[in-house]
Order: structure tokens, then C-alpha cells, then sequence
């Protein structure tokens, strides 16, 4: 009876002397219709830390075309307070800028968002610590997923504050005779393009906590979960970083 494995070297064809023959072929085996090791060997497998890195790259190339937008609207507000007009009585070329006063309720937001970004970098250090992402990965828990929930959720209460608190300043700078209408001084005016950009940002990032929260709750690879909170958390720290700079301008550019 043959046998499937068999130490016999390979058979070899034979003619016989004088025949013309073919020369001697060995026939090896060919490993039988599988897919072919080369082609498994030439497709793309990536690392979990290429992914984060390529999402990272991703990430800070957005952010940095949305920061030259801030960019541009600081110096329109600077070139704007260059603006004169003619007054008809004396003739004269005069300055149509005048400063508002700031609802002081903008320092209390701005110490609500910096609170929140030290919030949000918590849950990022959380989710990538090494010992409970280890438990996670031999199966014994949830350990880096339980610890990094109370923090997006604290993150996510924070920056709904701060929006609050725009609004209410809003509110203020309305109730100081500096309403957003076609009455609008150049200042007043920039103060609620400035800050209402800002909250549309702030609006858009608390929309990717929500996001997160939710991903975090269904996903099942931990990896998946780092990239998704490490994007987030890179994000809510630019616009944190965005707003003391528009912040400072409003106070110290006027």
C-alpha cells in the first residue's frame, strides 16, 4: 500500500539507453493547489503602530490647514482695526475702530477648556497604558476601557460648559448695546466671528466625544479604540490651543 510521506527520493522518468529519450526530470511535489506562499508573502500587513501613525499623519495634516484658517481671520482682524473713514464735519481721515469690553465670563470658559484638554489627555495616556492594554489583549478584562470612559466623559460634560458659557457671553455683549446685527462695530462685529468660529469647531469636536464613546463601547480590538480616542484627543487639544490664541488676540490685539 503507498504511503504519504515517504523518505524515497523523488521519482525520476527514465528511457532507456539508446532511445532518444528526454533526460532525466525530476517530479517534485508542488505543495498541491493551495493559494501560492509568494502571493501571501507580497500582500500589505499593517501594524497596529503603522495605522496609528499613518491616522496621526492624517490627523495633523487637518489640523494644520484649519489652523491657517485661524491664521488668516487673526490677521484680518488686525487689518481691519487700520480701517478709517472721512468725517464729513472736520474732514478729517479718523480710526472707526473701537474696543469692546470683554464679558469677563471668557476667563472662567477659557479655564473650563484648558481643564477639559487635561481631561481629554488623561483618557489618551489611559488607553494606551501598557500593563492594562496587555490584560486586554491575553483576554483577562476591560481594564484600559473602564478607565478611559470617566475621563471622555468628563471631557465631553467640560466642553459642553464651555459652550454654555460662549453663549451666555454672547448674551452679555448683547445686553452691552453690541448686538450681532448691521449695527455692529468692527469689534464687535470680529468678537463674534472669532468666538462663533471657534464654538462651530468646539461643536464639531464634542459631536467626535460622542463618537468615541460610542466606539468605544462596541469596538472589540483595543487598537481600533487607541487610534479612535489618540485622533480625538489630538484634535480637542488643537482647538484648546486655537482658542488661547484667538482668546489672547481679543484681549491684548484691541
Amino acid at each position: 500500500m503507498p504511503s504519504f510521506f515517504s523518505t524515497i527520493p523523488a521519482e525520476t522518468e527514465r528511457k532507456a539507453p539508446g532511445t532518444g529519450g528526454k533526460p532525466p526530470v525530476d517530479r517534485r511535489p508542488t505543495g498541491g493547489g493551495g493559494g501560492g506562499g509568494d502571493d501571501d508573502s507580497k500582500r500589505p500587513h499593517r501594524e497596529p503602530r503603522e495605522t496609528l501613525n499613518r491616522m496621526r499623519v492624517f490627523v495633523f495634516c487637518a489640523l494644520a490647514g484649519d489652523m491657517m484658517f485661524f491664521v488668516v481671520l487673526v490677521v484680518l482682524f488686525y487689518a481691519r482695526q487700520a480701517g478709517m473713514h472721512m468725517d464729513p464735519r472736520t474732514l478729517r481721515q479718523i480710526g472707526d475702530w473701537h474696543p469692546v469690553l470683554l464679558p469677563p465670563i471668557l476667563f472662567l470658559n477659557t479655564a473650563v477648556l484648558l481643564l477639559s484638554s487635561l481631561t481629554m489627555e488623561r483618557a489618551r495616556q489611559h488607553i494606551f497604558r501598557e500593563f492594562d492594554v496587555l490584560e486586554e489583549w491575553l483576554g483577562l478584562g476591560y481594564p484600559a476601557l473602564r478607565r478611559t470612559l470617566p475621563w471622555i466623559a468628563a471631557t465631553l460634560v467640560l466642553g459642553a460648559a464651555f459652550l454654555s458659557g460662549q453663549v451666555l457671553a454672547w448674551r452679555q455683549l448683547t445686553a452691552q448695546g453690541f448686538a450681532f446685527d448691521r449695527w455692529a462695530t468692527p469689534a464687535s462685529y470680529f468678537f463674534y466671528v472669532i468666538t462663533g468660529l471657534h464654538a462651530a469647531h468646539v461643536i464639531f469636536g464634542i459631536l467626535a466625544l460622542l463618537f468615541c464613546l460610542c466606539a468605544l463601547t462596541f469596538l472589540k480590538r483595543v487598537e481600533a479604540r487607541q487610534i479612535i480616542v489618540d485622533s480625538t484627543a489630538w484634535f480637542w487639544h488643537a482647538m484648546g490651543f486655537a482658542w488661547l490664541v484667538l482668546f489672547g488676540v481679543l484681549v491684548l490685539g484691541q
